[in-house]
């Protein structure tokens, strides 16, 4: 076994951080949580003997699949924070929009949407799936992350691809997205019933946000009946992308934030409403009330 100077040690990790974050994120959605796995990995690796390690990165890959697992089955066992946590990191800027070459590079982030299908997932599934298909780690790998044998893994994975394709994936968040957020505002503000069903797909899905945990609604009448949350007390507002979704931010008279929503828009209709009122979710996000 061939010994690591720890200059190269040091100069491996370095080359893989930014790799070895992206496994993080996709897999558990949260660039907070990635940046603290990655970190992990890191204390892990000092520790360790590294004359027994062959494969530095490999090893590492390893390390970080295998904490983001533990985490992301935690978040499991404790659903009432995850949601506050994947959405409280989501980068969230002002929709000023952007050219149609900008709009194709936000399309080709992994945003909302994608996090939505993943979060779909079982842990198993979630972590086979990102590391085979984003990343092209070898089922043998997976299968020392999962516990499972590689033919094991493989069929994981391949029961992951199928939901993911499965699932009606929505477009990039261009123009025309837009125009059915705009037109859900205008509708849920003049409380026109009708015009909100149009705009809503029948199986939407409605989360929020509150200091008392997550509230989630099914179906577009109740969605549509419950539109009147849409609008209060905002001094403010802007639209907004949140992780490249079409958004909106609001703030209250004094100037403190109000709330984030962020849509997912599929064909041509609304299948996803994310909307954040807890004011700890609310004061993550560094964005200036508009003038």
């Amino acid at each position: 076994m061939t010994a690591h100077p720890p200059g190269l040690v040091t100069e491996v990790f370095e080359a893989q951080r930014d790799r070895l974050r992206a496994v993080a994120y996709r897999v558990l959605g949260s660039h907070a949580d990635a940046e603290d796995v990655v970190q992990e990995a890191w204390m892990r690796l000092v520790r360790q003997d590294v004359a027994v390690i062959g494969n530095l990165a490999g090893w590492l890959t390893t390390v970080v699949g295998r904490i983001s697992l533990d985490l992301l089955r935690s978040r499991r066992a404790h659903p009432e924070s995850a949601g506050e946590e994947a959405f409280a990191s989501l980068v969230v800027t002002p929709d000023d929009d952007p050219a149609p070459d900008e709009q194709a590079v936000l399309a080709d982030t992994v945003g909302l949407a994608l996090l939505v299908v993943l979060d779909s997932l079982t842990p198993s599934e979630r972590v086979a799936f990102v590391l085979h298909d984003l990343f092209a780690v070898p089922f043998h790998d997976i299968g020392q992350i999962l516990g499972k044998s590689a033919d094991a893994s493989k069929m994981i994975a391949s029961r992951a691809r199928r939901k993911v394709h499965a699932t009606d994936r929505p477009t990039g968040p261009g123009r025309e997205h837009r125009e059915v957020v705009r037109a859900f505002g205008a509708a849920a503000r003049s409380g026109d019933f009708e015009a909100l069903l149009r705009v809503l797909d029948p199986d939407v899905r409605l989360t929020v946000d509150t200091s008392d945990g997550t509230v989630v609604t099914l179906g577009a009448t109740k969605v549509a009946a419950d539109a009147r949350m849409f609008s209060g007390e905002a001094a403010r507002s802007r639209p907004v992308r949140v992780d490249g979704a079409p958004g909106h931010m609001s703030w209250r008279p004094d100037g403190t934030p109000l709330s984030l929503i962020a849509f997912t828009v599929s064909e041509g209709r609304i299948t996803g409403i994310h909307i954040v009122v807890d004011p700890a979710g609310l004061a993550s996000i560094d964005l200036p009330v508009p003038g």
